[in-house]
C-alpha cells in the first residue's frame, strides 16, 4: 500500500468519523445530563440534512447560511422537544424515555416521507465540484468543510462546558444531581440546554453531510445504530470518549472498505463494540459526562 493511498483513506475516514463524533457527542451529552437514551437522534440527523436541502433548493441560500440556518432550527427544535416531551419524564423513567424517543423518531421519519417523498435527493451547492489538492492528496472541499465544522462545533462545546455558567451547571448536574439541586441549579434549564445542544450537533452533522451524500427519510437509521455503538465503545456519557471512538470508527471503516470489502464496513463498528464490552463493560473510558 502506497503512502498516498494510506493518507487518502485516512482523510476519508476522518470525514465520516467527525460526523460520527458529532452525533455520538450529542447522544452522550443528553444521556450524561438527563440519563435518557435518545432513539430519535438518527432522525434528527436526517432532519438537519432535510433542512439543508430545503434551504439550498427552495430558499436559494448559500452553503454557509444554509448550514447555520439548519443548525439553529434543530437547536430550537431540541429545546421544543425537551419542553413538550422530555421534561415530563422523571428520574428513573428509562423505559418511558426509550419508548417516547422511538415514537418521536418514527413520527419524524414518516412525516418527512409524507411531506417531501421518499426518493433520495441531492443537494447542489457552490462548492459541490470544488476539489482541494495538497502534496498529491485530493479532497472535495465539502468534505474538508465537514471536518472543519465538526472541529469548530466540538471546540465550541468544550468552551461552553468548561468556561460558562450553564456548562458548569450541566457538568455538575451530570456528576451529582442531588448536590446540584442543593446549590440552586435549575434542572429544567440545564436539561433543556443539554437537549438543545445535543440535538443541534446531530442537525449540524446532517446538514454538513447533505451535500456529500443523498438525502432521504431513512438515512438516519444506520447512523443511529453506529452512534449507539460508538457511545458504548467510548463510555456512556463520556464526551471525549465519544469523540475519540467516533474518529476511530470512521478511520477503521475507511481502511476496511479501501483494503478489504465494503460489505464489512458496517460490521466493523459492532465487532469492535462486542470486543470492548467483553473486555471492559463500561467502555474504554467508563461512564460519566466529563470534558
Amino acid at each position: 500500500m502506497s503512502t498516498m493511498f494510506f493518507a487518502q483513506l485516512l482523510l476519508n475516514g476522518l470525514v465520516i468519523g467527525m460526523t460520527y463524533a458529532l452525533i455520538a457527542v450529542g447522544l452522550s451529552l443528553i444521556f450524561g445530563v438527563m440519563e435518557i437514551v435518545n432513539f430519535a437522534h438518527g432522525q434528527i440527523y436526517m432532519v438537519g440534512a432535510t433542512l439543508m436541502l430545503l434551504a439550498v433548493t427552495t430558499l436559494g441560500m448559500g452553503y454557509f447560511p444554509a448550514i447555520l440556518g439548519a443548525t439553529l432550527v434543530t437547536v430550537l427544535f431540541g429545546a421544543a422537544i425537551h419542553f413538550l416531551l422530555l421534561r415530563h419524564l422523571k428520574q428513573g423513567d428509562f423505559q418511558r424515555g426509550i419508548i417516547l424517543t422511538m415514537g418521536l423518531g418514527m413520527v419524524l421519519q414518516n412525516g418527512t416521507a409524507y411531506l417531501f417523498g421518499s426518493l433520495p435527493r441531492v443537494v447542489d451547492t457552490d462548492f459541490s465540484f470544488v476539489q482541494l489538492t495538497f502534496a498529491g492528496l485530493r479532497m472535495d472541499l465539502l468534505r474538508a468543510l465537514s471536518i472543519a465544522l465538526g472541529v469548530v462545533a466540538i471546540a465550541g462545546l468544550y468552551v461552553v462546558l468548561q468556561y460558562t455558567s450553564i456548562g458548569k451547571a450541566m457538568r455538575a448536574f451530570a456528576q451529582n444531581r442531588e448536590a446540584a439541586h442543593m446549590v440552586g441549579i435549575k434542572p429544567a434549564v440545564v436539561a433543556g440546554t443539554a437537549t438543545a445542544l445535543g440535538i443541534g450537533l446531530a442537525g449540524l452533522a446532517g446538514a454538513s453531510l447533505a451535500p456529500i451524500y443523498t438525502v432521504h427519510p431513512v438515512m438516519g437509521i444506520p447512523v443511529l445504530f453506529k452512534a449507539f455503538a460508538i457511545v458504548i465503545i467510548g463510555g456512556l456519557g463520556h464526551i471525549p470518549g465519544a469523540i475519540l471512538a467516533g474518529l476511530m470508527v470512521g478511520v477503521i471503516e475507511s481502511f476496511v472498505g479501501g483494503l478489504g470489502s465494503s460489505a464489512l464496513q458496517d460490521s466493523v463498528v459492532f465487532l469492535a463494540m462486542i470486543a470492548i464490552l467483553m473486555a471492559r463493560p463500561e467502555g474504554i473510558f467508563g461512564k460519566g459526562a466529563r470534558v
